[in-house]
């Protein structure tokens, strides 16, 4: 359906001057009409032509109004049926009514009434569709607020979210699986003039090629086999607001050149179809695999992977922002808490230095995955490290070393040294791992390490 088109409407009459005059009308006032001269006619454009309205007599040969409302009700419940009759009963619209028609005129069409009416249906779609999709949003959780961090990586993440979304251009969006990709794909689309239009996600890596193409640009039907009916790619479908392409770096290489063609010119054709599309929407794409690799792989084309990444931004693992696990911890906490109706209330300070020192190989998403699992299994309002099995078990720890630091017995410069050598080496060196457990900054921890090494070097010369 062309963009200037204010719907489409399937005008069923056998009354061949009937249904010409009023359709001739309707194309007059802008809407897209298909005739149809009998039920079984109006039932093969209703399956094929996805109409916005049905407009169908009572009396016809074959296939009656009544039994095409009950067909089309039952396959096709988002087309509105209007029934008309030159046998306006009460009794017959009234049955009518109740079979799921939307309203009934009565012949000869008043076109004022036939015309407000359409108005009406036509509004009133697009209300119930703008609230689907606000409702997707909400029971998806897809929320900037939901992008949850204090640590610097993040900050800058929120930063460049908030100044590049308001754009019209092209994002990569980078970083390993379970990084949340999508949450910050959505909040680009919440924060943009796209906002009040559709978000749609497509996932690369789950199709084969054909089927890629056809859920990317939609095909004609009798394209390939099982193609009945005309279907909308989801270029189409999210006109005027944002496409999110997940996993990008798994397009194969014929899909590539299409993509490419349609980033350059917005420009694209169905499946098995001739016709030229144009729509407009925001790319966003995302991947976990290094797409510079492979460009010099030739395996991803070069033209394409500078039209996607126009702005990239790059996700961090959640190891290298040890010090927003506390704050993902509560939150994922209060999600499970009250989605099972269970009284957890955090977790132990024991459990979270254990998230804390834990390499996290999924990301945020394995750790979401952890909580809810504990939260669950847990009887005490507090999850202890018996519930999060992949965690280290500190029985199997070797026992440190003594090293002469008593307490009491020992200054706070020496407990100060014992504390930031212990947890380095509980972290494999990593600084900021233990910045985030002993809660001091990781240039005061590197800082004091260096003063360590200094000290000792200085104590080996003075005893040679």
């Amino acid at each position: 359906m062309s963009a200037e088109k204010l719907g489409r409407i399937v005008i069923a009459d056998d009354e061949e001057a009937a249904r010409k005059s009023l359709g001739q009308i309707l194309e007059e006032d802008g809407y897209e009409v298909l005739l149809a001269a009998d039920g079984e006619q109006a039932l093969r454009l209703v399956a094929e032509e996805a109409p916005d309205v049905l407009v169908t007599d009572i009396r016809m040969p074959g296939l009656d109004g009544h039994e095409l409302l009950g067909r089309v009700r039952r396959a096709y419940p988002d087309v509105a049926v209007v029934i008309m009759t030159a046998h306006g009963t009460i009794r017959s619209a009234v049955q009518a009514l109740r079979e799921g028609a939307e309203d009934y005129l009565t012949k000869p069409i008043a076109v004022e009434e036939l015309e407000h009416l359409l108005e009406r249906i036509l509004k009133r779609g697009k209300l119930m569709a703008e609230t689907r999709i606000l409702r997707e949003r909400v029971d998806d959780a897809f929320r900037f607020e939901n992008i949850i961090g204090r640590s610097t990586e993040m900050l800058e993440v929120f930063r460049l979210v908030e100044q590049v979304a308001p754009s019209q251009a092209s994002i990569l969006i980078t970083g390993e699986s379970g990084t949340g990709k999508e949450l910050v794909a959505q909040a680009l689309h919440q924060r943009s003039p796209r906002r009040d239009a559709p978000f749609v996600k497509v996932s690369c890596a789950a199709l084969p090629e054909t089927l890629l193409e056809s859920e990317l640009f939609g095909h004609e039907r009798g394209a390939f086999t099982g193609a009945l009916a005309r279907r909308a790619g989801r270029f189409e479908i999210a006109a005027g607001g944002t496409i999110f392409l997940d996993e990008i770096g798994d397009v194969p290489a014929g899909m590539q050149v299409k993509l490419l063609r349609f980033l350059q010119e917005r420009m694209f054709e169905r499946l098995g179809g001739n016709q030229t599309l144009t729509v407009d929407v925001r790319v966003i794409a995302a991947t976990h695999r290094e797409l510079k690799q492979l460009v010099a792989e030739a395996k991803f084309r070069d033209d394409l992977y500078y039209r996607l990444n126009v702005i990239e931004i790059a996700l961090p693992p959640l190891r290298q922002r040890v010090q927003d696990i506390p704050l993902l911890a509560d939150f994922f906490v209060r999600k499970f808490a009250t989605r099972n109706q269970k009284s957890v209330t955090g977790v132990s300070d024991e459990a979270l230095a254990g998230l804390m020192t834990y390499h996290w190989p999924g990301n945020v998403r394995e750790m979401e995955h952890a909580i809810e699992r504990a939260v669950i299994l847990s009887r005490d309002p507090l999850l202890g490290t018996d519930l999060f099995p992949q965690l280290p078990r500190p029985a199997a720890a070797p026992k440190p070393p003594t090293t002469g630091v008593m307490v009491p017995g020992s200054s706070m410069e020496e407990i100060e040294r014992e504390a930031i050598l212990k947890t380095l080496e509980s972290v494999g060196g990593s600084t900021t791992r233990a910045a985030a457990i002993l809660k001091i900054s990781p240039r005061t921890i590197q800082y004091k390490v260096k003063s360590y090494r200094a000290a000792a070097g200085a104590v080996r010369m003075v005893e040679n």
